[in-house]
């Protein structure tokens, strides 16, 4: 009976970790989608007069920054 409880434990813990893995990577892309967005609205700023060359490259740096941390994935579709 203890070895079932003890797998049972074990399963859990694997699903508990894998649910919190995936959520982390659902954060990930939602807050990569908001700096691409943002780096949309700054360069589409700056092509029609109203935004700074320099809000685009904060924006480009950040998207930069969240990429080499959380990967590509952002960009895919």
């Amino acid at each position: 009976m203890a070895g079932f409880l003890d797998r049972a434990k074990e399963q859990a813990q694997r699903g508990i970790t894998q649910g919190k893995h995936k959520i982390d990577e659902v954060q990930a892309q939602r807050a990569g989608g908001d700096l691409l967005k943002s780096l949309g609205a700054a360069y589409y700023a700056e092509r029609h007069g109203t935004g700074a060359p320099d809000a685009t490259q904060r924006a480009l740096q950040a998207l930069e920054s969240h990429i080499a941390t959380h990967g590509d994935g952002v960009l895919r579709s």
